[in-house]
């Protein structure tokens, strides 16, 4: 027994100087191979759009090729379970966001993926919402699209980038705060839906800043209000949903990257070191800045724990909003 007790008490160093060496292998050899960083979503949206803004600068830190692939379909969620299945080497990210690595976790009883599935990497991006309608409905401000929807219950369709997106869920906390019950349309992301809000298929939408804006400022669609806590710079007639009625409000977007859980630690850091020198760039910052997004400098784990704040915010909102997968 006491031979025995030794040799397993020798051996457990000796356990441990293997996986640390296995790790600062996996860690030298990194990036052995091109990079690629999944968009869960069809081309044109935010997820796309800071992974294209990413990848483009990318390659230059990291001396191997970035590729952005969109695997849209399931509400996302085709996309994110596939990098929860990737092999967890650092070379498949997956651009998250609130929607499949916050909401889905109360919205999907049986989700094919789980939070412990991720490694997270890097926040990229928080922005506003807008809600928006098209111009051929008569309300011009966020109270009379309410007095609209409660005198014509049935009137008014709601297009969204998907279900449980930032914009679904923030246009389910107001119908929720102004009593009113809009019929949703679920798209495979933000540009078709867009496209039939401008087309008149749907009435009302709530945005990304960086896929609204063009379309505001060419008039082809009609912002009501933000969904931030202060107006934006690029809108600034246009006042947040707080102003309009309904104090406390406030919903952002964000974009982040993940990588499978189990990727080794000096990866994930190579990785978030690196794409912060992406973020830094003045002319990616610039970038950011022009679409009202701010990219918050949080390390990994403060990543992570703001992932965990946000499946506990939006499951309290799933509940009271009786929010159910379409």
């Amino acid at each position: 027994m006491q031979i025995g007790s030794l040799l397993t008490r020798g051996l457990r160093p000796l356990a441990v100087v293997l996986a640390l060496t296995a790790s600062g292998v996996a860690s030298a050899q990194f990036p052995s191979k091109p990079v690629t960083i999944v968009v869960p979503a069809a081309p044109g949206g935010i997820l796309d759009q800071m992974s294209r803004l990413i990848a483009s600068e990318l390659p230059k830190l990291i001396g191997q090729p970035v590729v952005v692939e969109n695997k849209a379909g399931a509400n996302q969620i085709i996309g994110v379970q596939f990098v929860a299945r990737a092999e967890p080497d650092g070379h498949t990210l997956v651009m998250g966001s609130v929607g499949p690595n916050a909401a889905h976790y109360s919205l999907y009883p049986k989700l094919s993926y789980a939070p412990g599935d991720f490694a997270p990497v890097a926040h990229v991006v928080s922005m506003p919402n807008v809600l928006l309608v098209n111009p051929a409905v008569p309300a011009k401000t966020v109270p009379e699209l309410v007095a609209l929807a409660k005198d014509k219950p049935t009137s008014l369709t709601l297009g969204s980038s998907g279900t449980a997106t930032s914009g679904h869920l923030a246009a389910e906390m107001l119908e929720s705060r102004a009593g009113i019950d809009l019929l949703h349309v679920p798209y495979k992301g933000s540009t078709p839906a867009m496209t039939d809000l401008i087309g008149g298929q749907v009435q009302v939408m709530v945005d990304n800043l960086i896929t609204a804006l063009p379309q505001v400022k060419a008039g082809k669609v009609r912002a009501l209000a933000v969904t931030s806590a202060q107006r934006v710079p690029d809108l600034p007639d246009v006042p947040t949903i707080a102003e309009s009625g309904y104090p406390g409000f406030e919903v952002t977007v964000w974009v982040g990257l993940l990588a499978p859980a189990k990727t080794p630690a000096p990866v994930v850091a190579t990785l978030h070191t690196e794409i912060a020198k992406v973020l830094a760039m003045p002319h990616v910052k610039k970038r950011i800045a022009d679409i009202g997004g701010v990219t918050m400098p949080l390390s990994p784990a403060q990543f992570g724990d703001f992932i965990r704040g946000e499946i506990d915010k939006w499951s309290t909102v799933i509940r009271q909003a009786n929010i159910k997968a379409e």
